[in-house]
Formats: C-alpha cells, sequence, structure tokens
C-alpha cells in the first residue's frame, strides 16, 4: 500500500483583480451619482417706500474698563454706583438697549466680572464683548476711544 501525501496549495485570496474590481466600483458610482446643484437664495430687495418713517438707529452704553479699575460709560468717568444708576435710567427708557463691554488687557479680571454681576442685576439681557478686532475697526470709526 503505497499512500502519498497530497500536496494541497497554501490557501491564499486571489487579490490580483482587485484593483480592477475598485476601479470599476468607483467608475460605477461616478456615473451613477446624483449631483445636487445649489440655485443660490431666491429674493428681491425692498421697494423704496416714500411714506415709510425715518428710524434712527439705537446706540448702545458703551461701558470701557480701563486699566486701573476706573470706568468710562458713555465717554464720562463714573463709579461702580454712578454707572448702576445710569445704565438703570436707561434701560427703564428702552428695555432691549445694548451694552457694550470694552476692558482694557490690564484690568483685573474680578472687575468685569464685578459689571457683568451689575448688568445681570439690573436684568440687562443685551451684552456684548466685542473682540480687540472690532474694537481696531470701530475705533477707525470714532466709535470707540
Amino acid at each position: 500500500m503505497n499512500l502519498r501525501k497530497r500536496l494541497r496549495p497554501p490557501a491564499e485570496v486571489p487579490t490580483s483583480s482587485m484593483a480592477d474590481i475598485a476601479f470599476l466600483l468607483i467608475v460605477f458610482f461616478m456615473l451613477t451619482a446624483v449631483f445636487a446643484t445649489t440655485e443660490g437664495l431666491q429674493f428681491q430687495f425692498p421697494e423704496d417706500d416714500p411714506t415709510q418713517l425715518d428710524v434712527q438707529p439705537e446706540e448702545a452704553i458703551h461701558i470701557k474698563i480701563n486699566g486701573d479699575g476706573n470706568y468710562v460709560v458713555d465717554r464720562t468717568p463714573m463709579t461702580e454706583a454712578e454707572m448702576g444708576g445710569y445704565v438703570q435710567m436707561k434701560m427703564e427708557q428702552t428695555p432691549q438697549k445694548p451694552v457694550i463691554i470694552q476692558t482694557n488687557g490690564e484690568a483685573p479680571y474680578f472687575v468685569m466680572i464685578d459689571i457683568l454681576d451689575l448688568l445681570k442685576y439690573l436684568e440687562v439681557q443685551n451684552i456684548s464683548i466685542p473682540t480687540q478686532t472690532e474694537v481696531e475697526r470701530w475705533k477707525a470709526f470714532g466709535i470707540f476711544e
């Protein structure tokens, strides 16, 4: 009895045509893909209406905090107590009046927090703190000192 072992070839995955299959899949998806085109925004400019009332822009309350903890509110030096009364008077006239807080980089952090707490106590809802870039841009227009 002659028993011979059969030699089996090593198991391997044929990868010779994998690049061809990938290329065909890419071509298939490119040809069958649907590309959406955006048409842009559809709007019309408003017509000139001579009966429309002239509305003046609302001025904001500008609070500047200097490096030594002094406050300048609407170009007038004030203490924190004076500022509270001034802001409260302005908010009674226009409740949604914006408040801009500009802080000097050398001012202590707690000073700005004190002002934010005061504005929160006065229930001011429209507070903004401009970035340095915004301050430089608005200085060109003479809005910030």
